[in-house]
């Protein structure tokens, strides 16, 4: 076990707060970017979900395939 004087404890827990508080923010950056990146991912899935009906629907109707 170890012994701090008070200001060894304090400077410890100051240096501990000081590296917690970084790693917040990159923590923070990081959970951003993947917010970021899910609503991507929502918005390219929905996009080729409707280009999937939309082929679906034109060979249906006999039409011939056209790129859109």
């Amino acid at each position: 076990m170890l012994e701090y004087s008070c200001e060894e404890a304090t400077t410890l827990l100051q240096k501990n707060l000081e590296n917690a508080k970084a790693s917040l923010e990159v923590l923070v950056a990081d959970l951003q970017f993947l917010l970021d990146q899910v609503t991507i991912t929502q918005v390219t899935i929905a996009r080729v979900y409707n280009w999937d009906v939309h082929q679906k629907r034109i060979r249906q109707a006999g039409a011939p395939a056209k790129y859109s």
